[in-house]
């Protein structure tokens, strides 16, 4: 995660890896929902120590393996790209990709089954009805895992205890392109700091990235 402020001089916060390295022998994958900093960033520091393939759709294995060059592991790892629908076999485990929105594209959640039950896991999503890419969240097939039967429901949105609604990605890459043509145009007009992804210090780990 990002440090809080009175990190003072910590760059990056990582996970406690002790219990994934104490049960290796259980760990079959890591399974990815998109690539947000605080959602990739601690993956160098796993997988120098865990061998297991990576799956991730194909924006967040191509910011997944440019980090991984920086420790020199891109070459060690296992990759397999995924798309939105697909489904893989992990061990004992049957997993789902479901298309979700995000203030990054090319985001997953996770529909997973197991031996005693079904798992589905949203990862981090807004429900944005107009989308950069035009790919929209497939509310359908999460309402089906609720038809099925879900033993386990896990649920990641920033903000969502909040009251209100975040305006779609569309809007900031508008109001992004509209403001560099008033700049070109020679317009005193102050530029706008960007605003499609901001980061969340008000949640916990794995804290997520939102549009405000």
């Amino acid at each position: 995660m990002f440090p809080d402020p009175e990190m003072l001089g910590v760059d990056i916060v990582i996970p406690d890896f002790s219990y994934l390295y104490e049960n290796r022998h259980k760990v079959r994958a890591i399974v990815l929902t998109h690539a947000h900093e605080d959602h990739i960033g601690a993956l160098p520091f796993l997988l120098r120590d865990l061998n297991v393939p990576v799956y991730g759709t194909r924006l967040t294995l191509g910011l997944v393996k440019e980090k991984l060059k920086e420790h020199e592991l891109d070459e060690k790892v296992t990759f397999h790209t995924v798309r939105p629908r697909d489904t893989v076999e992990i061990g004992c485990f049957r997993v789902e990709f479901i298309r979700v929105t995000h203030s990054i594209v090319d985001g997953v959640g996770l529909g997973i089954t197991t031996p005693v039950g079904r798992v589905v896991h949203t990862g981090d999503f807004k429900i944005d009805p107009t989308p950069v890419d035009n790919e929209v969240m497939d509310l359908r097939t999460f309402s089906e895992y609720g038809d099925k039967g879900t033993l386990v429901f896990l649920s990641d949105s920033t903000n969502a205890l909040q009251g209100g609604y975040t305006f779609s990605e569309r809007r900031c890459g508008g109001g992004s392109r509209r403001s560099s043509r008033r700049r070109r145009a020679g317009s005193s007009w102050p530029p706008s700091p960007p605003t499609s992804i901001a980061s969340s210090r008000s949640s916990t780990w794995p804290c997520c990235t939102a549009a405000r």
